[in-house]
């Protein structure tokens, strides 16, 4: 018999959990908008559920501005509907010292309340120096009433 020892094949390691800015400690925040019931905190503080909704329809800007400029390599971004059919477009631009924003990525997504009422995001990015982060939110590209919302920003 012929046989011979072979070394075992090692499962990859699973990815480790990246290591998610504590955006209420690094950041101020501006906001266009908001719902009294649904505050930015809700969208930007792990613990927090409630998202984040403006309290006006159209068009809106969640910014955060860092206390020190950051390395960021992930950003993960979700957002739900679940009453009305809508197309909604998102800009995401950031920000060096030398204050001229860089777009990062610009995406529409068409929800079709009962089947489609998520869209979650996770872009891999390499920004270094990173002083601001911007967040522009046309809720319907169609100029309906649709009020802008965020279910989670999360940064590491």
């Amino acid at each position: 018999m012929r046989k011979r020892l072979v070394s075992p094949i090692r499962q990859a390691q699973p990815a480790s959990e990246p290591r998610w800015l504590d955006l209420d400690r690094a950041a101020s925040v501006e906001v266009t908008s908001e719902d009294p019931q649904h505050p930015i905190e809700g969208a930007l503080v792990r613990e927090d559920k409630r998202g984040w909704r403006a309290s006006e329809a159209g068009p809106q800007t969640v910014r955060l501005i860092f206390d020190q400029p950051q390395k960021i390599e992930r950003i993960e971004l979700a957002f739900d509907e679940n009453d009305a059919e809508r197309t909604q477009e998102f800009v995401l631009r950031w920000m060096a010292n030398t204050g001229q924003p860089t777009e990062i990525v610009r995406q529409q997504w068409n929800f079709s309340p009962p089947s489609t009422v998520r869209e979650t995001e996770n872009f891999a990015v390499q920004l270094s120096g990173v002083t601001a982060l911007e967040l522009i939110i046309n809720p319907d590209i169609r100029g309906g009433k649709a009020h802008a919302s965020l279910s989670q920003l999360r940064l590491a």
